[in-house]
């Protein structure tokens, strides 16, 4: 056998081993104990559950291990505010996150740092931007889009474009 197929028949090899481990899943007894309590409520199902869907909760669990309480407090006001969305609305949600993941890195920052901003205005003007929007047509909605996309593409040539002041 030359070397090349050797090569080749050990990563065949590890790739199953690999999909074999992965098959598995995660067994009950082999979450830690602090897992285990923060997953007590799937501890009758936790067999019959996909071995992807084990680990993608075992990973869970773990993370919100790491949390401190202020970072649980928030995951669990998003659960909540995902728990009370309509099917259709966690599915519109779904899709945005699917376009975000699309955007080259330098618009997802500017998209990210945009919501920073909008986070730091206070509630009254929050509110009353979002009925703004909310009021506006498609067509105004797309148009307003563009201009930023334009401002954008200023900035990034060096073409004089400043945010306008607040």
């Amino acid at each position: 056998m030359t070397r090349a197929n050797k090569l080749r028949a050990l990563v065949c090899a590890l790739v199953l081993l690999a999909s074999v481990a992965y098959a598995q899943g995660v067994a009950w007894e082999d979450l830690s104990d602090a897992q285990r309590q923060v997953l007590a409520g799937q501890a009758q199902n936790w067999k019959n559950l996909d071995p992807a869907r084990q680990e993608q909760i075992a990973l869970g669990a773990q993370r919100w291990l790491d949390m401190n309480g202020t970072d649980r407090a928030a995951a669990r006001d998003r659960f909540q505010t995902w728990q009370s969305m309509t099917p259709e609305q966690r599915q519109a949600a779904r899709d945005r996150y699917q376009q975000f993941r699309t955007l080259p890195p330098k618009q997802r920052q500017d998209v990210v740092d945009a919501y920073r901003r909008f986070q730091t205005l206070p509630p009254e003007q929050r509110q009353a931007l979002r009925q703004r929007y909310r009021q506006l047509t498609p067509e105004q909605r797309q148009a307003l889009r563009e201009r930023r996309l334009q401002r954008q593409t200023l900035r990034g040539q060096g073409g004089g474009g400043q945010p306008r002041p607040q």
